[in-house]
């Protein structure tokens, strides 16, 4: 993370191509975790330093309310995944060039081949490295090749937490001192809500006590293990509420409810709005986050920010977003699952402080941090010349 003198000492007044082509404008699990970490950090960049800011996006950009942004909407159809690679490695070092920007910041893995300007590019996690039997074989190579490519080339690297730092490092054997972490931020929505305004949503949505997933249904997550621990909970009176879009390789996760007789207690909703998500972390009992490997884990600190209990696989970058506010257990360890979420369910003292010690932790993450961090790593690109 970088100091607070290296954040305030940017003077160096410059344009910046920002490729943010990964931002969604439908409803979907696109507008997951990537998505939200671009749009906040773009709408959190500081006006006041000496800094402009060209934001290549598949749609309007009407969000980035600022002075020192001009958002560029592109008409090719970027969403698919062959246009945008052309579009990424041909098109926008093109239009950079024309722009005479000084630096290009790719938001997700890859920068082009051949650009006249340095780049800079943020990496979330080399989750393809680590379980690359998870990934499709075309994507995976593509991801492998060019992200390490990418890295190698790129005056700097942004990732989102010391684990990812570290695998980056690993990996490709990029030197650490040429990687930044900035951490990702809580929005303000994130908070403890009124007790009545939670008995009405639960009564909406027929739902009473519950345990919480939030994330996209893929391999990666570690539903089966969830599910198998929830099976195993002496608690009939609860359930379980699954929240996120489908991704890849779902399919076995609903022959997993079936075969272990939960289908009239496992609840999916898909995909579900910004505003809509704070009800469902307030009226969760807990949350449960199993996954095997993040690059951080927004749903952990948008959940305490919430005030509600995490219990969390003990894992890769999420030992980072609990904090010592949250209880651990190794991702295929049922029964120390299992134990974990019993006693956060009656223990109502260690609940209590858990809520309270999250609620704390949640604090230090901030997007305004985080937009002033990452203006600061371009001023730091830009001094490297």
């Amino acid at each position: 993370m970088l100091t607070e003198q290296e954040i305030k000492r940017g003077t160096l007044a410059a344009k910046i191509s920002i490729n943010a082509q990964l931002l969604s404008g439908e409803a979907g699990y696109r507008r997951a975790g990537i998505h939200q970490y671009i749009s906040q950090v773009l709408r959190h960049l500081p006006q006041q330093n000496n800094l402009d800011y060209l934001v290549y996006t598949r749609h309007d950009g009407n969000f980035l309310h600022k002075a020192n942004i001009t958002a560029v909407a592109t008409t090719i159809p970027t969403e698919k995944r062959s246009l945008r690679i052309l579009w990424e490695q041909l098109i926008w070092p093109w239009q950079s060039w024309r722009q005479q920007v000084a630096l290009l910041h790719s938001m997700a893995f890859v920068t082009p081949l051949f650009a006249a300007q340095p780049a800079i590019i943020t990496v979330y996690d080399l989750s393809f490295m680590h379980y690359p039997e998870q990934f499709p074989t075309l994507q995976r190579q593509y991801l492998t090749s060019q992200t390490r490519r990418s890295c190698q080339q790129a005056k700097r690297i942004i990732t989102i937490s010391e684990s990812s730092k570290r695998d980056i490092h690993q990996f490709f054997n990029t030197p650490l001192d040429q990687i930044d972490v900035v951490y990702p931020g809580v929005d303000s929505i994130y908070q403890p809500l009124p007790r009545q305004e939670i008995e009405s949503f639960r009564q909406e949505k027929g739902i009473d006590r519950f345990i919480l997933h939030v994330g996209t249904l893929q391999p990666r997550k570690n539903i089966a293990t969830l599910l198998e621990a929830f099976a195993q909970l002496e608690a009939p009176d609860l359930d379980l509420v699954l929240v996120g879009g489908k991704g890849w390789l779902f399919a076995d996760i609903f022959a997993k409810v079936q075969a272990l007789n939960l289908e009239n207690r496992v609840h999916f909703t898909g995909y579900v709005p910004d505003e809509e998500l704070p009800l469902w972390y307030n009226a969760a009992d807990l949350l449960l986050f199993p996954s095997f490997y993040e690059g951080f884990g927004m749903p952990i600190i948008e959940a305490m920010a919430c005030g509600t209990p995490v219990v969390a696989a003990n894992n890769s970058s999420i030992p980072e977003a609990v904090g010592n506010a949250g209880q651990l257990f190794a991702p295929r360890n049922v029964q120390e699952c299992v134990d974990r979420i019993t006693a956060v369910l009656h223990n109502p003292q260690l609940s209590a402080k858990m809520r309270a010690l999250g609620l704390e932790h949640a604090r230090q993450f901030s997007w305004d941090r985080a937009g002033l961090e990452t203006a600061a790593v371009y001023q730091r690109a830009l001094r490297e010349e």
